[in-house]
C-alpha cells in the first residue's frame, strides 16, 4: 500500500486516518480515567471548531464562484450539460430526502441528551428559525457585506451563485475576476487542507469530553448512526439500479458487475478526484458510454454531484436535531432539503467539505455548529463510503444521460 500523501496526513506525520482513530481510541480512555478534567479536554475540540469556523465563511462564497466559473465554455455540449446537471441535482434532492426519512426511521439520535447550553454562545433553539416564507425572504441579502460578518450562510450561497452566473455572462471581461476568485478558492482549500489535520486531536478532546460526561452511552449512540448511514446508502444504490433500468432501459446488472473496481478504489482512497480518471475509463471501455459524454459529464458529476454527502447530511442534521432535544417542524425539514442539497453540491472537491458545509446546514435550523465535533472520530470511516456512492452515482448518471443520446455502446455493456 502506498505511503499517505501530504493532503492525507495528519499533525504527527501518519495517515490521517490512522491518527483519526488513535485519537478516538485515547479519548474513551481518557475520558473513562480522567473524568474530572473532561471539560479541560473539550477545548481541544473547540479550538478545531473554531479554526472551522474561521473559514468556512470565505470557503462557501469561493467554492461556489469558483464551481460555477469553472463551468463555462461548455456551449457546445448543452443538451448534455442540461440534461446532467438536472439528473444530478434531483438525485441529491433525492439523496437528501433519504436521509431525512431514515434518521427519522432509525432515530440515531435519541439515547443521549445534551444541553446545548455547553456550548456558551452556541444557540440551539428552534424557535430562532423563520417561518418558511421568513425564511425564503431572508435569503436575499440587503447588505453584502454584513451577510459575511454575520455569516448568513444561505444569503452567501444566492450572492455565490448570482456572482457566478454574471462572471460567466461577462465573457472575457471576467476572466480577470474568474482567475482571481479561484485563486484565492486555492488558497483557502489549502488552508482546509492544513486545519483538518489537526483533526486526531481534536476528536481526542471531544471523545475524551463526551466519554467523561456522558459515558459510553456515546459509542453506542454514534454506532447506530453509522448503521443508520450504511442502510441509507444500500438504498441509495438500489435507486441507481432503478433509475438505470426506468430512464436507460438497460439491465442495471452489467454496471455493478463492471463498476466493482471503481468502488473499490473510490473506498480506498475516499477521494473523487483520485478516482476520476479509473472511473472515466472504466464508463467509458466497459460500460460502452461514448468518449464525448464521459469526459463532460464524469468531471462535472465531481463538481456538482456528492449523492453520499448529502445523505450523510440530510442523517446528521436530525441525528444532531434529536441529541440537542430540538424538535424539527415541517418547514424546518424543506429548509433542511434545501440547504444540505446546496450543501452536498458546494462540498464537491473539498477536503472534508462534508464537515465544513455541515455548520450551514445546522446553522439553518438553529442548531449549534459545535455539535460537530461529535462525529469527528467516525467520519473518516463514513467518508470512504460516501465516495463511493458519490463516483458510483456519478457513472450511473452519464451512462443514463449517454443512453438516452443513443449513443451507448450495448455490445460492450452487455459483453
Amino acid at each position: 500500500m502506498a505511503a499517505a500523501s501530504g493532503s492525507d496526513r495528519g499533525i504527527f506525520g501518519f495517515a490521517l486516518w490512522k491518527e483519526v482513530l488513535a485519537g478516538l481510541f485515547l479519548g474513551v480512555l481518557a475520558g473513562l480515567f480522567f473524568k474530572d478534567y473532561a471539560e479541560s479536554m473539550k477545548v481541544l475540540g473547540k479550538i478545531f471548531i473554531n479554526l472551522i469556523k474561521m473559514v468556512v465563511t470565505p470557503l462557501i462564497f469561493l467554492a461556489l464562484v469558483s464551481g460555477i466559473t469553472s463551468l463555462s465554455g461548455a456551449g457546445s455540449a448543452a443538451r448534455v450539460g442540461m440534461k446532467g446537471v438536472v439528473a444530478y441535482s434531483c438525485t441529491s434532492l433525492f439523496a437528501v430526502v433519504l436521509g431525512l426519512v431514515m434518521a427519522n426511521i432509525f432515530n440515531p439520535g435519541i439515547g443521549i441528551s445534551i444541553d446545548p447550553a455547553i456550548f456558551g454562545d452556541a444557540s440551539a433553539s428552534s424557535q430562532n428559525v423563520p417561518s418558511l416564507g421568513a425564511f425564503f425572504m431572508s435569503l436575499v441579502p440587503t447588505n453584502a457585506v454584513r451577510m459575511f460578518t454575520e455569516d448568513h450562510y444561505l444569503q452567501i450561497v444566492l450572492f455565490s451563485v448570482f456572482t457566478g452566473i454574471v462572471i460567466n455572462m461577462l465573457g472575457p471581461k471576467g476572466h480577470h475576476a474568474r482567475d482571481v476568485l479561484q485563486g484565492f478558492s486555492a488558497v483557502t482549500f489549502k488552508m482546509i487542507e492544513l486545519i483538518v489535520r489537526l483533526a486526531p486531536i481534536a476528536v481526542f478532546g471531544f471523545i475524551a469530553w463526551m466519554v467523561g460526561t456522558q459515558g459510553m452511552d456515546i459509542i453506542h449512540t454514534l454506532i447506530w448512526l453509522v448503521v443508520c448511514f450504511l442502510a441509507a446508502c444500500a438504498l441509495q444504490m438500489a435507486v441507481f439500479g432503478v433509475l438505470i433500468a426506468v430512464f436507460g432501459r438497460i439491465s442495471p446488472m452489467p454496471f455493478f458487475k463492471k463498476m466493482g473496481s471503481t468502488q473499490l478504489l473510490a473506498f480506498s482512497t475516499s477521494s473523487s478526484k483520485a478516482t476520476l480518471a479509473t472511473a472515466m475509463n472504466n464508463v467509458e471501455t466497459k460500460l460502452g458510454v461514448s468518449e464525448q459524454t464521459v469526459k463532460f459529464m464524469m468531471p462535472l458529476g465531481a463538481s456538482m454531484n456528492m449523492d453520499g454527502t448529502a445523505i450523510y447530511l440530510g442523517i446528521c442534521a436530525v441525528f444532531f436535531a434529536q441529541v440537542f432535544g430540538v424538535h424539527l417542524e415541517l418547514h424546518d425539514y424543506l429548509i433542511l432539503v434545501l440547504t444540505c442539497t446546496l450543501g452536498s453540491i458546494g462540498a464537491a472537491g473539498i477536503p472534508s467539505g462534508s464537515i465544513i458545509f455541515m455548520g450551514m446546514v445546522l446553522n439553518s435550523v438553529g442548531l449549534p455548529l459545535e455539535g460537530i465535533g461529535i462525529l469527528l472520530g467516525i467520519d473518516r470511516l463514513l467518508d470512504m463510503v460516501r465516495t463511493t456512492i458519490n463516483i458510483t452515482g456519478d457513472a450511473a448518471i452519464t451512462l443514463i444521460v449517454d443512453a438516452s443520446e443513443g449513443t451507448l455502446d450495448h455490445a460492450t455493456y452487455n459483453a
